[in-house]
């Protein structure tokens, strides 16, 4: 690894993320434009927060399968606003073994048609309901503007799609995976974001109602981290998924569909990367403990190692997620700087002294210099060590919650939102109309991110047009 140092936050937010991802060996870029590899550092993160939501799925009833990546064209026609949404995007196949392919295959942007299709042929009747699939995998969007893991070409995600009798019923599977979202994002990921509603200019294609959670990066601009949506009946009417109900009635079945991506990696490491490179919440890190031997001789070496070899059991024992470090070509200080680029939460140094001593030094990602480092007895380390990635853990939820409430104002008139959204996020009345919301996005290049679902009782004024207006929404600029 190079040992040039990354650009501040301050002098280059953009590069610095890009930076971070490739020294961090996050991810890397494909051959193809837009493309990306993501490297199994990049992968294992993905891995710890797939866990997390693949065990809330599950136990809320949902089952993975998998569906095909190459969906017949003539599918994308069977909704209207969904195949306008996507038509920019899709990749097409038009040719395969070597002959012209009599219909084009769209590498999928993602899959509620060819789900629709499928579902139409296995549900018949009320018993068959509700379906509650999910699918892990990729999808292709032909993007213009690309970035490591935030938006590319090909990425990575889960896609849950539901089927249900009623409206009732879908609209709380809707509500249900967000609430599963904002569990991982806040619990897991450390990122303290807004469940809220998306207008009807930002939904998603097709969709009746969107639902999305947003977080504010160290930048200030919003990133919507993951979508639950309600179809209604558009997709069951394209795909004649029908039931006979309880009274042997033909019906229409209610649909949802809902996915979180690696962008998710992206909004980690914005929110909690510093100068140094990452930091990573404990909860979900690939390596949670980094132990660094401290030695210069060969009789050193031999107490050092017997030392940090049995701390290591001991954590490993404890279920700690964590690496010896025993590289003998790079110095103690050169390690130190590789584990802080790659957000370790946290690191134990053991030299000829705490050897002496009994005892560690624990050196936190997210303090950092001195005030990080705390000397602790090797007797009882394992308890030590995991009541200190908890601390990290909320301690870096506190601080990007803290940063985010200290970045949201809510300006008095429409001059004071300009101002506002240049370096933050306003929260303002909105009397719903997509000429105001325009006019934002016109004037300021902000868009609306969500109205929260808890909103102030009352109501007020639209921040735009002065008419009268029962909800609240975030306007911010985005990724």
């Amino acid at each position: 690894m190079a040992e040039e140092k990354l650009p501040t936050r301050a002098e280059d937010f953009a590069e610095w993320y890009n930076q971070i991802v490739l020294k961090a060996e996050m991810a890397d870029y494909a051959p193809v434009r837009g493309c990306m590899v993501v490297r199994p550092y990049g992968w294992a993160l993905w891995e710890n927060i797939t866990a997390e939501l693949d065990k809330r799925f599950k136990e809320t009833g949902h089952i993975n399968a998998a569906f095909p990546i190459l969906i017949p064209m003539s599918f994308f026609e069977k909704e209207k606003e969904h195949v306008e949404g996507f038509s920019p995007e899709l990749a097409v196949v038009t040719h395969g073994g070597g002959e012209k392919l009599e219909e084009p295959l769209v590498v999928r942007p993602t899959s509620e048609t060819i789900i629709g299709y499928m579902y139409s042929k296995w549900i018949k009747s009320w018993r068959d309901l509700p379906v509650l699939i999910n699918q892990w995998g990729s999808v292709l969007r032909w993007e213009l503007r690309t970035k490591l893991f935030l938006r590319t070409a090909e990425f990575y995600w889960q896609e849950g799609h539901t089927a249900h009798a009623s409206k009732e019923e879908a609209l709380e599977e809707m509500y249900r995976i967000l609430d599963i979202y904002a569990d991982v994002a806040i619990n897991e990921a450390a990122i303290p974001v807004i469940k809220g509603r998306k207008s009807e200019t930002e939904k998603f294609a097709g969709a009746q109602i969107t639902t999305s959670i947003e977080g504010m990066m160290q930048d200030k601009r919003a990133l919507q981290s993951a979508t639950s949506h309600y179809f209604g009946q558009n997709f069951s009417k394209a795909f004649e998924m029908q039931y006979l109900d309880r009274n042997n009635t033909l019906q229409y079945c209610e649909t949802t569909s809902w996915g979180l991506s690696t962008r998710m990696i992206g909004a980690i490491i914005m929110v909690h990367g510093d100068d140094k490179g990452l930091i990573l919440p404990p909860r979900i890190a690939p390596i949670q403990v980094v132990i660094v031997p401290i030695y210069k001789n060969g009789a050193e070496k031999t107490k050092v190692m017997e030392v940090a070899d049995k701390v290591f059991a001991e954590l490993k024992a404890a279920g700690i997620r964590l690496k010896l470090d025993d590289r003998e070509e790079v110095t103690p200080g050169f390690k130190y700087n590789d584990w802080e680029m790659r957000g370790v939460p946290l690191r134990i140094e053991i030299g000829p002294k705490d050897v002496e001593k009994g005892s560690v030094a624990l050196a936190r990602r997210d303090v950092p210099g001195r005030d990080g480092k705390s000397f602790v007895p090797q007797t009882n380390l394992a308890a030590a060590v995991s009541g200190m990635l908890t601390e990290i853990q909320s301690s870096l939820l506190k601080r990007a919650t803290e940063f985010r409430d200290a970045n949201i104002h809510d300006p008095k008139d429409y001059e004071e939102l300009k101002k506002v959204v240049a370096d933050g996020w306003a929260f303002s009345w909105w009397c719903g109309s997509k000429e105001c919301e325009a006019k934002v996005k016109e004037d300021t290049k902000a868009t609306t991110r969500n109205m929260p679902l808890d909103q102030p009782k009352g109501e007020g004024k639209c921040i735009v047009c002065g008419e009268k207006a029962d909800k609240k929404i975030y306007f911010a600029r985005a990724y």
